[in-house]
């Protein structure tokens, strides 16, 4: 089984959605003006000149399959999502711009989209305290008569009041611990583990998003980074939680994942699952007491997953090499199109 589920990840990391984008974005300057501080993470941090270490972090999301199967629930989703990514490097979230891409919207079924998508936005921005202050539309976006899937992208930006007070998605240290932030139940519906395993591209139900837990669960990730007690974090979105942990991997530090503490009746989709308001953190063995006492007072939902190895990721008795999972996940693109 641990292999069978190494051979997905494979197989989901070589989709063009979860497939590395390097190719194309690297052939641009990130580094304008030297404020960027980084531009590779869940938010982009670039520096204030103002003189006291501030900076903004910037995001931009959107899940197009989720707002076409549900465009309010979808609408909620891509507003948590920027409001998570701020909150994984630190800082926090303080407004959000929109640009509303659609099709024709003098057909009724896509002016229905739109709607019930800036509906979802309104939701979330209001319950987030997290206001919409600008936005765009770009309507009437068509081929041969049929849509694009609707993408009401949102860019989302934040304040983080302290540069020496943020995190990085990248594991930083061997034998660090590996911890889940939030709910795991599995939730496969419009996952790109079912579209591209599972062979079922009608399923609608999209996993929801709960904006209390979002909040509350943000709130925590911010407090742990404030206090200088994770090494590492990263959101989990698309492809669920093994993607996200093949994401904080680098050449040199991968993971061992203990089943052992998950689900193990409902693994693959556990692990391929993409419910929402979730974070992975890595920390040292030596901060779990603190940090399992903050989780309880903070009333959060955690488990540990497992720890920092070197340079496999690990499942049971079977593993498999990041530098070639980076390989597969690096080269679409470029094979594709160069």
């Amino acid at each position: 089984m641990s292999k069978q589920i190494l051979d997905i990840l494979k197989t989901l990391i070589a989709s063009p959605d979860l497939a590395s984008k390097k190719w194309i974005c690297q052939q641009y300057d990130s580094q304008v003006m030297n404020d960027t501080i980084t531009s590779k993470g869940d938010a982009a941090i670039v520096r204030v000149r103002d003189g006291k270490n501030k900076a903004l972090a910037i995001t931009t999301d959107c899940t197009p399959r989720y707002v076409e199967a549900d465009p309010y629930e979808g609408g909620i989703q891509a507003v948590a999502e920027t409001y998570r990514n701020i909150s994984a490097v630190g800082a926090t979230p303080l407004a959000i711009t929109n640009c509303l891409n659609f099709g024709n919207p003098e057909k009724p079924e896509i002016m229905g989209q739109i709607v019930r998508a800036i509906k979802g936005i309104t939701k979330a921005s209001k319950e987030l305290n997290y206001p919409v202050v600008s936005g765009n539309v770009s309507l009437y976006n068509e081929t041969d008569g049929k849509a694009i899937k609707p993408t009401p992208a949102i860019g989302g930006v934040g304040l983080l009041k302290d540069l020496n007070k943020r995190s990085g998605f990248k594991f930083q240290a061997l034998g660090d611990f590996v911890y889940v932030i939030g709910k795991n139940n599995g939730h496969i519906g419009c996952s790109i583990y079912e579209r591209e395993i599972l062979k079922d591209k009608t399923n609608k139900d999209i996993p929801k998003v709960d904006l209390a837990e979002e909040k509350k669960n943000s709130e925590f990730v911010r407090d742990l980074i404030e206090k200088g007690i994770i090494n590492s974090c990263h959101d989990i979105s698309d492809g669920g939680l093994l993607v996200a942990l093949f994401e904080m991997c680098s050449r040199t530090l991968g993971c061992d994942v203990k089943t052992k503490y998950l689900d193990e009746d409902n693994l693959f989709n556990v692990l391929f699952g993409e419910d929402q308001s979730r974070y992975i953190v890595a920390f040292p063995s030596s901060l779990e007491d603190n940090f399992v006492k903050i989780a309880q007072k903070s009333d959060v939902e955690i488990v540990k997953v497992g720890e920092v190895i070197k340079e496999k990721i690990s499942i049971s008795s079977f593993d498999v090499e990041v530098e070639e999972l980076i390989e597969i996940n690096e080269s679409v693109f470029e094979n594709k199109f160069a």
